[in-house]
């Protein structure tokens, strides 16, 4: 080997390179690729995790026990750090490798940063079909790995060792850069993996990227202020790019200027503390009253990092006034045209310090001011009404669940929740404290992600104290990280709720007609139909099975004195609690379109597709 080249096998050069990547925004340097999670399997165990082996020194490894788990932990680690790490993750061929898919479409939806090492076939084809090889009858190159690549911002599949150096460095370009990121996949055939290359010393040597903060180009940003200064009833819709440009005080600088009301997707929740006079709580279908009623009468709609998803705009019947205009502020050019808007491509830190600077002097009538803040005091009361339990003796109902944590947690405490019927609920009533204390995942409302979640943002952040919100629907879709949470020490706390079935789509089903067909976890009865006793299911033994301490709260009293013993653990806990069924939430605010039977022999559908069609009628398109 000469002096500037080093021998190395593919999988080896791979781990050396990853480990000297760096990110670096604001003057603040971390690891791009901080560790990395692995199921290993004949399509990885003697390539990548060999490899892992031979540099453990600079590439920390975690055992996971379900791939799709391994991307979920991978993504709440990268959302806790804004985007600025990520941790990559690696899979056998055939199974291994489709548990991807459900991972990486959730990273790629949320924009969030995660690197995906999949087995792959041999590349020589000497041994062909081999163990879990998809054949393909006309097309030979295709593995199962190709499944991946409609849910990748990057894909290559490295068949030759020397094609890894052009593909490692663009998958690092895309996982860092704000405005491409997202799952990016190598597939690496195993015996690619395990074959020696004379490596050019300048490959390992570290690299920083710098992740860039755009500022808005002068012509856009006279256009967006003389769009503000024109409208009277002006509204802006925080989404998660607010917290991943780190553009909080940005924001909060912006309307204590200007006096112009926020409200928050699920993304963005926590942009603005709870309490502050302007933030309004969120928007959309599961909003709150006093942001949906502002969003019907807005004037103009400021978009900040958001995606207006159909949740946001109330599936194209939330923003009523008849000249209503949007101007959007995003990192990507997609997203800042959506609703035909005025555009500010930009970083969103960088592009709220102009707007700023730019409507010195500016603020909302007063009148409007006033309006606003009675709707938040109006909607304060709801909360308490919601949170309130009169009875400490009573089974808790909850949202009363909620009213209890929120009196346990901390500011600097983060709470996970990804789908049921909790993330409405958080959504209305949650009291946001800090920026990061409200990590919910609704881009792709993936049961599953909350426990593998926790667990990534107890890695990025030691020592905080992270709580994930599980129904049983959730719990029995994947609790085998409780597993790795105790093997690495990780001490989250699971709230975990039983109320016998999926209670949101139970909710949606009654709305649209299903009868509530097929939600509810109960014996099947004679008629078909699940109407019989619940399930004789103990989740919480089976918590304790996999090694989780568990405290059983029966009571509203025993669940208060539960969550902070759990709080003060440096164990992985479980809080049980089964919980009283009666709706206590305050109904949806705004629609959101999930399609009804047009022809239908059964009332319950009849009935609700005249609901529909009375809906359905006030939807528009904003062009």
């Amino acid at each position: 080997m000469s002096a500037t080249t080093r021998r190395l096998t593919t999988a080896q050069a791979l781990v050396r390179f990853l480990s000297v990547q760096y990110t670096e925004r604001d003057g603040v340097r971390r690891r791009l690729i901080a560790g990395t999670w692995g199921i290993f399997g004949h399509g990885n165990v003697a390539g990548i995790g060999q490899a892992l082996v031979e540099h453990r020194d600079v590439m920390p490894y975690h055992q996971g026990r379900n791939e799709q788990a391994m991307v979920h932990a991978a993504v709440g680690y990268a959302r806790q750090l804004n985007r600025l790490s990520a941790q990559a993750v690696t899979t056998s061929i055939g199974p291994g490798a489709t548990n991807l898919v459900t991972g990486a479409a959730l990273a790629t939806i949320n924009r969030l940063p995660v690197l995906l090492l999949p087995g792959d076939y041999f590349a020589s084809r000497v041994a062909d079909p081999l163990l879990q090889q998809l054949e393909h009858p006309v097309e030979a190159d295709v593995s199962v790995n190709d499944t991946l690549r409609p849910v990748s911002r990057y894909f290559d599949r490295v068949t030759r060792p020397e094609a890894l150096i052009p593909s490692a460095l663009n998958a690092m370009r895309v996982l860092a850069d704000p405005a491409e990121t997202g799952a990016v996949t190598l597939a690496l055939p195993q015996d690619v993996q395990a074959e020696a290359y004379d490596w050019p010393e300048e490959f390992f040597t570290e690299r920083v990227w710098s992740v860039r903060r755009p500022a808005p180009d002068p012509v856009e940003l006279t256009a967006a202020v003389a769009a503000v200064r024109a409208a009277r009833r002006p509204l802006i819709v925080a989404g998660g790019g607010v917290h991943h440009s780190e553009a909080e005080e940005a924001l909060r600088a912006l309307v204590d200027a200007t006096g112009i009301p926020v409200a928050s997707t699920q993304a963005g929740k926590g942009s603005l503390r709870h309490d502050h006079p302007v933030d309004l709580g969120g928007i959309g279908h599961t909003g709150t009253a006093v942001s949906d009623e502002l969003a019907r009468t807005a004037d103009l709609v400021i978009g900040v990092g958001t995606r207006y998803t159909d949740f946001t705009t109330a599936s194209g019947t939330l923003f009523q006034h008849p000249d209503v205009r949007f101007l959007n502020l995003n990192i990507t050019g997609f997203d800042a045209h959506k609703l035909a808007a005025r555009t500010l491509v930009c970083d969103a830190r960088t592009g709220l310090e102009r707007l700023t600077e730019a409507l010195a002097g500016h603020r909302v009538e007063e009148a409007y001011e006033a309006e606003y803040r009675a709707g938040k005091e109006r909607w304060e009361r709801v909360v308490e009404t919601a949170y309130r339990a009169d009875d400490d003796s009573a089974v808790p109902t909850q949202t009363q669940v909620l009213g209890a944590l929120d009196a346990v947690v901390g500011d600097e405490d983060v709470v996970i929740n990804a789908a049921g019927s909790l993330p409405g609920d958080l959504h209305k009533l949650w009291r946001a404290r800090g920026p990061r204390q409200y990590h919910l995942e609704y881009g792709y409302s993936c049961m599953g992600y909350e426990i593998p979640a926790a667990l990534g943002v107890q890695q990025a952040a030691p020592g905080t104290p992270v709580w994930a919100l599980v129904g049983d629907g959730t719990y029995l879709m994947m609790p085998t990280e409780i597993v790795t949470a105790v093997q690495e020490g990780l001490p989250v706390t699971m709230v975990l709720i039983q109320n016998h079935g999926y209670a949101s789509i139970g909710g949606l089903s009654e709305e649209t007609g299903g009868e509530r067909f097929g939600t509810a976890y109960r014996h099947r009865a004679a008629d078909g139909s699940f109407t019989g006793a619940p399930l004789p299911v103990d989740l919480a033994a089976n918590a304790a099975s996999l090694g989780m301490d568990v405290l059983r709260a029966e009571t509203v009293r025993e669940l208060r004195n539960a969550l902070a013993e759990a709080r003060a653990s440096d164990r992985p806990t479980c809080v049980y609690v089964e919980t009283d069924p009666t709706p206590t939430a305050p109904p949806a605010e705004a629609w959101w379109d999930v399609p009804v039977a047009e022809v239908a022999s059964r009332e319950a559908a009849t009935r609700a597709r005249e609901r529909y069609e009375s809906q359905v009628a006030g939807r528009r398109r904003h062009l």
